[in-house]
């Protein structure tokens, strides 16, 4: 059931010099548009622009390996139930080597059976973090050992940029773009 988006982009012959400026960042960015949450915040482009940086630089710049940060991404729209975050990011987690076997897990909500030892630790640091809001001592020491400070931090941050897009969208009920649709949770909810 397609839903009313009930905050979209701002009209732009209303846009002030800040939405413009905010805008023309994005366009000029590896983005090369306004899409999804960007078009919401737009409404508010002194957030915009350090919000989407941050962005910038965790796909473009981030000292993670791709897969285990979309891997992180898609666990993240599942959580919050992100259509949009889903759908566009669903194709980038298989071309960046994530498997059908891992994305069909996370989209049931199930640990993924085929991830290495790495996988299997940003896995369990996501889950208790999107859980509980943080991790348990020896989750975040397995991970330390395995992945080292920078990584647990972009990791973390990569879960919050992408939940804070998330909540933008889930409000503002962005339009899902065409692609493979969040499948509905078991638990119908």
């Amino acid at each position: 059931m397609p839903t009313t988006e009930l905050i979209s982009a701002p009209d732009e012959a209303a846009w002030t010099q800040e939405q413009r400026d905010a805008f023309l960042e994005i366009a000029a960015g590896p983005r090369g548009a306004l899409i999804g949450p960007f078009a919401p915040l737009l409404h508010s482009p002194g957030l915009l622009g350090p919000l989407q940086r941050t962005g910038e630089y965790i796909r473009w710049h981030s000292h993670i390996p791709e897969r285990f940060r979309e891997m992180v991404i898609l666990m993240v729209a599942r959580h919050w139930d992100q259509g949009f975050e889903w759908s566009y990011h669903h194709p980038i987690a298989r071309t960046c080597g994530l498997s059908d076997k891992t994305i069909d897990a996370i989209a049931a909500g199930r640990r993924p059976e085929d991830l290495d030892e790495v996988g299997q630790s940003v896995w369990s640091l996501t889950r208790e973090v999107l859980d509980g809001g943080t991790a348990s001592e020896p989750t975040v020491r397995a991970a330390l050992d395995i992945v080292g400070e920078q990584d647990v931090i972009e990791y973390v941050a990569t879960m919050g940029y992408y939940s804070t897009l998330a909540f933008v969208m889930n409000v503002a009920r962005t339009s899902v773009p065409d692609g493979p649709a969040l499948p509905s949770r078991a638990d119908g909810r």
